[in-house]
C-alpha cells in the first residue's frame, strides 16, 4: 500500500498543478469507497480555491477556501492501491478512476483506486483536531523523532521491535516496507523485543529510518503493483530494497539467505547474520 514516501511523492507531484487553482467541476463516478464520498462534496467544492497541500502520516490534506465559507480541507487517504495524478481535459477516465476535481486551467486532479480502500473526506475547521490525526505520533523526518523517543517508549515492552516501529502512536508513516529496510540498515533483528534494545541501537535505528525514507522520497516511492506518483510515473525505490520481498534471496551485504517470519500478522524478511 502507499506509505509515507509514496504520499509525499504524490503531494510534491500534484502541488504545483493544483495550489491556487479554482475548482470548476467535481465528478464522482464511484461514491462507494472505504468511506462514502460525502453527498454534498460537489456543492461544497465547486467555486472553491485550493491552498497549500500538506501531508500528515499517510494522509494528504488539501485545504480549500470558498469566498463565502470558512476554511476547510479534503482529507485524502490512498488506501491499499490508490493514487492521485494530474490529467487534462479530454483525457478519458480509466476503469477505477473514481473522483475528478476539474480546475480552472483545464487540469484535473484524478483519484484512481482499484480496490476502493482509500477515501476522500471533508474536514471543517482545524484538521489537526480530527480524531484520525490528533492521536498520531511525530513525523519521522521531524526533529521530534529520535532514538531517545524510541528508547523511552519501548521500556518494558515485550512486543517485537518491528511492529513497535510501525505503531503510529510511536512514529507515523513507517509501514512494512520501510520498517524492514530500516531495521536491516541498523542491523537489528525485527524479532527482538522492543524493550531489550539499547539507546545506542535505537539512535542508529532512528537515523536509519530517516535515511531510508529520505532515499525513498528521492526515488519517487516504491512501486510494487499499483502505485504511481502525481505525474503518473512509478516509484523506483523497489530497485534498492535490501530485504523486503526478497525472502530466500542472498543478502546483499553478506550473501546469507534471507529469512521470512510473520510479526504482527505481517511478513518480515531479514538477514539472521547481519541483524542481531
Amino acid at each position: 500500500m502507499p506509505e509515507l514516501p509514496e504520499v509525499e511523492t504524490t503531494r510534491r507531484g500534484i502541488a504545483p498543478h493544483v495550489e491556487g487553482r479554482e475548482i470548476v467541476e467535481v465528478i464522482v463516478r464511484q461514491p462507494r469507497l472505504r468511506l462514502p464520498v460525502p453527498n454534498d462534496l460537489v456543492e461544497r467544492l465547486v467555486g472553491a480555491r485550493i491552498g497549500g497541500l500538506s501531508r500528515r502520516a499517510k494522509y494528504l490534506l488539501v485545504p480549500v477556501q470558498a469566498e463565502d465559507a470558512a476554511s476547510a480541507s479534503l482529507l485524502w487517504h490512498l488506501g491499499m492501491s490508490g493514487s492521485l495524478r494530474i490529467a487534462r481535459l479530454g483525457e478519458l477516465p480509466k476503469k477505477h478512476d473514481h473522483v475528478d476535481l476539474v480546475l480552472d486551467d483545464g487540469a484535473i486532479l484524478r483519484y484512481h483506486d482499484p480496490r476502493r480502500f482509500g477515501f476522500v473526506d471533508w474536514l471543517q475547521g482545524d484538521a489537526a483536531r480530527d480524531p484520525r490525526l490528533a492521536r498520531l505520533g511525530p513525523e519521522p523526518l521531524s526533529e521530534a523523532f529520535d532514538g531517545e523517543r524510541l528508547h523511552a517508549l519501548s521500556r518494558g515492552r515485550r512486543l517485537a521491535v518491528k511492529p513497535f516501529l510501525m505503531d503510529n502512536a510511536v512514529v507515523v508513516g513507517v509501514g512494512n516496507i520501510y520498517a524492514a529496510e530500516a531495521l536491516f540498515l541498523a542491523g537489528i533483528d525485527p524479532r527482538r523485543a522492543a524493550g531489550r534494545i539499547s539507546l545506542a541501537r535505537y539512535r542508529r535505528l532512528a537515523a536509519a529510518v530517516r535515511e531510508v525514507l529520505a532515499a525513498a522520497i528521492t526515488q519517487g516511492g516504491t512501486t510494487l503493483r499499483d502505485f504511481v506518483g502525481g505525474t503518473g510515473e512509478p516509484g523506483y525505490f523497489a530497485q534498492r530494497l535490501n530485504v523486503y520481498g526478497r525472502d530466500g534471496a542472498p543478502c546483499r551485504r553478506c550473501g546469507a539467505e534471507l529469512r521470512l517470519v510473520i510479526l504482527g500478522q505481517r511478513a518480515s524478511v531479514f538477514c539472521a547474520a547481519c541483524q542481531r
